[in-house]
């Protein structure tokens, strides 16, 4: 199993990290099996702050991810219906066990140059 390195809107990372969002929705689901998820807090905190392990992955039409997960989105109808407009598809990933870092890493300290526009992969 491989670890994806996320970047995340400090809102929804405080609501990750809260217990409040449950699920990170995204576009397309990843290629390769992953189990954990390195959380990248984008400006102004510009840190990976956290990892969370995945306990699943739910894939769908939007309408259904949503009917499933809304309970535990941490994010609004309409927010959710903006994000996903004109697709057809929607991947939720389930969050379980999350560990915060007392010390937030740079992205250096991983061997990552740039923060990525979505996800990548990391060893």
């Amino acid at each position: 199993m491989r670890k994806l390195l996320m970047s995340i809107n400090p809102k929804h990372v405080d609501n990750i990290l809260s217990g409040v969002k449950q699920y990170e929705y995204r576009k397309t689901k990843c290629k390769e099996d992953i189990d954990t998820i390195l959380i990248y807090s984008t400006a102004p905190i510009m840190r990976i702050v956290a990892e969370v392990e995945i306990t699943g992955i739910i894939e769908g039409s939007p309408q259904s991810v949503w009917k499933t997960t809304s309970t535990a989105s941490g994010i609004n109808k309409e927010f959710y219906d903006d994000y996903y407009a004109g697709k057809e598809t929607a991947v939720a990933y389930k969050l379980g066990h999350i560990t915060k870092y007392r010390n937030p890493l740079q992205l250096s300290d991983i061997g990552v140059k740039a923060a990525p526009q979505s996800y990548i992969y990391v060893n």
